[in-house]
């Protein structure tokens, strides 16, 4: 619920387009803090073993979770289009390939979003 209404907060459609995406990240990081106990920034900063480790620590992430965590990463790195958004890709690919190792079903939807990530790296 937390990833969908930050999702939400940060591309569905707000009024205010004075708001830059800057300012739409640095809400998303203290959301994320508080309602999530999740530190985004220690996440991206992370190395693979690290950040994979954090994540399934934190008892709120479900596969589907983490899959919709990936969603988020990807759409606003394809939205901010900064120097940074080859981190969210890279950290929205490596999710999205966690899920793959601990889904025990098969996803077309998830094969989609890898095969968009890697075409936009």
């Amino acid at each position: 619920m937390i990833i969908s209404a930050i999702r939400q907060k940060l591309f569905g459609g707000s009024d205010d387009l004075s708001i830059s995406i800057e300012r739409q990240m640095d809400d998303l990081k203290g959301m994320f803090l508080d309602e999530a106990i999740f530190d985004i920034d220690m996440f991206l900063s992370s190395d693979v073993n690290e950040s994979n480790e954090y994540i399934l620590s934190n008892n709120g992430f479900s596969v589907e979770n983490i899959e919709q965590l990936a969603g988020l990463l990807s759409q606003i790195a394809l939205a901010k289009n900064s120097a940074d958004s080859k981190k969210y890709l890279q950290k929205a690919m490596q999710l999205y390939e966690l899920c793959n190792l601990k889904s025990k079903t098969y996803s077309i939807d998830r094969e989609k979003s890898i095969l968009r990530i890697k075409n936009a790296l």
